[in-house]
């Protein structure tokens, strides 16, 4: 089952379940044989035997994605009045936290499709192989034309989905790289082992581009639970083929970070410490290297939202996120110098409102833009999902702010 793989939640600051345990011996996964090597047909039978995944598609197509949006939002704000919780921004202004106002944008980051291959329980984009939504090429074009008429853009973030199986995914990381702008790759590792995919390795390394990969935990029967089944063992696979062509290899300049987050309701520990015991694990024991872990808070929206209503979790979850609203995690939250970019063109101020369908106070498309500066001081659009990114050592698509 998908929609029901989620760990058993644990309402308080938590590690991993699992200890760190040394071997003295690293083990091997061979690289997927072919005639296994994608990974859609098992996700799509998952998704045929789990009746709440079922249950929230037909709720999709009787009510539409935006009632469904406003239903969650609500039960969210439920919760906050059950608390006596204010909205977000008021609590942001009592603590003495900085006003949100779009600062100078130094990342564009761009959703180019929903279609994945995987269907994870966490996902707070819902992708999956059942999704269509794809960019154009005439969005691709018009991205690159803001990309050259905004020097202050270092970073493109490209993200879905899985981002590498769209077409546009390699114009884009092309056209940036002659540009001079940096690319991140915000990769499943199993997307490697898909049709069409043998050479993403080599191509991801010609052009320098940076791989962020989602590992949620260093143990196959945790991340397996949280992703579905067989990913564990193609994401060791995808990880030690990274490493043969330099990825994560000290000297190479080629960046491998990992990304963990939570198998419940809990916040993520400490990301150094993490970190730490992650290098350890996957070295000692499957002789993997990797340049840095991110950590990042599960968002209360979504298919994570679906799970605490189902569990009636709701209230204690957003109560623990309030409970460690950190105003200096404020300070350095993504949508202060980041643009997330829909695959239809439509413009938001964080990935997150990009998906609770709340797009910025102008409504401005990447078409209306001469450059990204046209949007420069306009107020961000929040709401309580945003108790999420202030918790604890805060969260975003770069892991803790602080």
């Amino acid at each position: 089952r998908i929609a029901s793989m989620i760990l058993t939640p644990r309402l308080a600051i938590a590690a991993p379940s699992h200890g760190v345990t040394r071997r003295t011996r690293t083990r091997t996964y061979a690289s997927p044989s072919s005639s296994n090597r994608s990974l859609i047909p098992e996700t799509l039978e998952a998704m045929k035997g789990d009746d709440e995944f079922l249950l929230a598609q037909q709720r999709l197509k009787d009510l539409g994605q935006r009632a469904l949006t406003k239903e969650e939002r609500a039960r969210r704000r439920r919760a906050l009045d059950d608390l006596g919780v204010p909205a977000f921004e008021t609590v942001l202004d009592e603590r003495g936290g900085r006003a949100l106002v779009r600062e100078p944008t130094t990342i564009l980051q761009v959703n180019i499709g929903l279609f994945c291959n995987q269907a994870c329980a966490h996902c707070h984009v819902e992708s999956s192989p059942l999704r269509t939504e794809m960019m154009t090429h005439d969005t691709a074009e018009a991205i690159v034309r803001v990309l050259k008429n905004s020097p202050g853009v270092k970073m493109l973030d490209l993200t879905g989905g899985a981002p590498e199986m769209h077409e546009e995914f390699r114009y884009l990381v092309r056209e940036a790289r002659a540009l001079g702008v940096e690319v991140i790759d915000r990769c499943n590792l199993t997307v490697l082992y898909e049709d069409g995919q043998e050479d993403l390795a080599s191509f991801l390394a010609e052009n320098k581009v940076k791989v962020v990969a989602s590992l949620p935990c260093y143990s196959e029967a945790n991340t397996d639970a949280q992703r579905g089944k067989g990913v564990f063992e193609r994401s060791i696979a995808a990880l030690k083929d990274l490493n043969a062509v330099g990825y994560g290899v000290e000297g190479t300049g080629l960046e491998l970070d990992l990304m963990y987050n939570p198998g419940g309701a809990f916040l993520p520990p400490a990301q150094e410490k993490l970190e730490i015991a992650y290098r350890s694990e996957l070295q000692d024991t499957w002789g993997i290297s990797f340049s840095r872990l991110y950590t990042l808070t599960n968002m209360p929206i979504k298919r994570f939202a679906d799970y605490l209503h189902r569990e009636g979790k709701m209230s204690e979850y957003m109560s623990l996120l309030v409970e460690n609203f950190n105003v200096a995690a404020s300070a350095g939250v993504m949508c202060r110098d980041l643009v997330s970019v829909s695959w239809d063109g439509r413009l938001y101020d964080c990935d997150f409102n990009q998906q609770l369908d709340m797009p910025l106070r102008s409504g401005k498309t990447i078409f209306d833009l001469e450059t990204i500066d046209d949007i420069v001081g306009e107020h961000i659009v929040a709401d309580n999902h945003c108790f999420g990114c202030t918790a604890g050592s805060g969260s975003s698509c770069s892991g803790a702010t602080i």
